[in-house]
């Protein structure tokens, strides 16, 4: 039988707790009513007995506290919420536990912010890793030496799992699923929970606003540019003349304050602006390409596309407010 422990954090949510117990509860019922034994023994765990969340309008009772889990196979770090570096220090003393029982061979899955807490105790450090896309640029500054993925839902590496952002977690537990049990069992389980089981990025859903958490303020103007010349075709030698730097220099100063390539900037500020307009409006789809500087069918397409992980039409269907 698989132990798996669920810890209950100071400042975590709710529903990152109670979905993977529902969740692994849920295999073994399937299994017993398959005439197979169940498989996972589930248990909360926490620092304390008692765990409010949400200001105490909830309140969780773990069922065993850290000192009394000797050994497991598997610790699930539910997502966080609030002030991070407030939640962080709330639950450093899970630090040292995680760390003696992944040394000890116990797994370890981190789902959305939960991530946060895993990178601190530094097994992260030069691996990769997913979180919630909107806390991508704090989590670079907080923890530099993780390879944070962008967009991903599920990553992997050397028996630690991590998710992307809010419900994207379930991709994660379908996939524990599967690798405890079958394909069989993790389609099942996606049915009945009724979860997309081949999403596999974050993209349509990730709202770009740029990184401005830095001090270089020669990027920064060249930020403001892009943002006030969305419909213009906007080249690097444009930026480097208006500025009056040196195109090598510049190229990597930007890269190193908003962990994009210029062009990868320009083409990340033209499509946000062009999903806004797809989601508002009734315009033709060239129209919006024109609106943002394109002027080539397929380049736009291709571009946003790869931002979004959907096509223009696709993304309308989904999102268009009108």
């Amino acid at each position: 039988m698989k132990h798996v422990s669920i810890l209950v954090p100071e400042q975590s949510v709710l529903q990152a707790i109670a979905d993977p117990q529902y969740c692994f509860t849920t295999v073994n019922r399937f299994l017993e009513m398959s005439g197979k034994e169940k498989l996972f023994q589930v248990e909360l765990v926490g620092l304390k007995r008692k765990v409010k969340l949400n200001n105490g309008t909830y309140c969780i009772h773990p069922e065993r506290l850290i000192n009394d889990v000797a050994t497991t196979d598997l610790t699930i770090i539910p997502a966080l919420a609030g002030h991070l570096p407030d939640a962080l220090e709330a639950n450093k003393d899970f630090i040292p536990w995680i760390n003696r029982q992944y040394n000890k061979g116990t797994e370890v899955a981190s789902l959305c912010l939960g991530a946060f807490l895993l990178a601190s105790t530094g097994l992260l450090n030069g691996h990769k890793c997913s979180t919630h896309w909107g806390f991508t640029n704090q989590f670079r500054q907080m923890f530099p030496e993780v390879d944070v993925q962008d967009g991903m839902i599920v990553t992997e590496e050397n028996g630690i799992y991590s998710s992307g952002g809010a419900n994207s977690y379930w991709n994660l537990l379908l996939h524990l699923v599967e690798k405890y049990t079958d394909r069989e069992m993790a389609v099942l389980i996606s049915k009945y929970f009724a979860i997309d089981i081949n999403r596999n990025s974050q993209s349509p859903f990730t709202i770009f606003s740029g990184q401005k958490a830095h001090n270089d303020d020669t990027v920064k103007k060249a930020q403001e540019y892009i943002e006030q010349h969305i419909d213009d075709r906007i080249s690097i030698e444009d930026l480097i003349d208006n500025l009056a730097v040196g195109r090598r220099s510049f190229e990597r100063r930007f890269k190193q304050a908003t962990n994009n390539s210029v062009l990868e900037y320009i083409q990340r500020v033209k499509i946000e602006a062009a999903k806004r307009t797809i989601e508002s409006s009734r315009k033709y789809i060239s129209e919006v390409m024109f609106d943002v500087g394109y002027n080539d069918t397929k380049a736009f397409r291709t571009t946003f596309k790869k931002i979004t992980g959907l096509t223009p039409a696709e993304y309308r269907n989904r999102y268009s407010k009108v």
